[in-house]
């Protein structure tokens, strides 16, 4: 399917089991896309837990061939940002999802872009999950997210995990923020059973948090 965004239109794929109970829209990290394996493993475990899930491109066909080679349009969070604003827009009118509670799942870079989308869609994002994200990326967003946010950080990610931190200290705290590790993770969860407890933990913040 095609999601819109603007001037763009994106692929996308939509899931959602029957009495579905929120929309989750994942944005990627740097130099992935809707196929990334990680973000569809979490999405399937989202979809068991009774959510949507809704991958997209954030870039067009044509863009990440000129990504691939000068990797700028992947960190053009304002730009990413931007187009997950309008696909939640979109999200919330569109026939078969409207009426849903929308939550947000970044990755990498895409967490960047989720919180900035956050910030500027208040009433239409409930809740949001960052997995190994990069929330320095949107600093300057950090303290307009209202949609309580879980940080999941992998233990031994050290780097991301000092900037999770200092993140977490320029968000507000009365909206519920919460900074969690996965020990002995590192920064693309690949060890034994490290994504299935990012899923685990994005299944029990969605259902605590996405709200009809």
């Amino acid at each position: 399917m095609y999601v819109p965004a603007g001037e763009v239109r994106l692929e996308g794929d939509l899931e959602m089991p029957a009495g579905a109970g929120g929309l989750v829209i994942f944005a990627h990290g740097s130099g992935s896309g809707r196929h990334s394996p990680r973000n569809r493993q979490v999405a399937a475990a989202l979809n068991g837990a009774g959510f949507g899930t809704l991958l997209f491109d954030l870039l067009t066909a044509e863009e990440e061939i000129e990504d691939r080679i000068d990797a700028r349009l992947r960190f053009n969070v304002p730009l990413l940002a931007g187009r997950l604003s309008r696909v939640v827009a979109w999200a919330r009118v569109e026939e078969g999802v409207a009426g849903l509670p929308v939550g947000l799942f970044g990755a990498s870079t895409g967490a960047a872009a989720a919180l900035v989308a956050a910030a500027a869609c208040p009433g239409d994002v409930a809740a949001v999950v960052s997995r190994g994200g990069r929330p320095d990326l949107a600093a300057h967003s950090l303290s307009e997210v209202r949609a309580p946010t879980l940080l999941i950080v992998g233990g031994r990610d050290l780097e991301v995990l000092s900037l999770n931190e200092q993140a977490l200290e320029r968000m507000d705290a009365a909206a519920g923020h919460e900074l969690t590790l996965v020990p002995g993770a590192g920064h693309l969860f690949e060890e034994p059973g490290a994504l299935e407890e990012v899923a685990r933990l994005s299944a029990e913040w969605f259902r605590a948090n996405l709200r009809k």
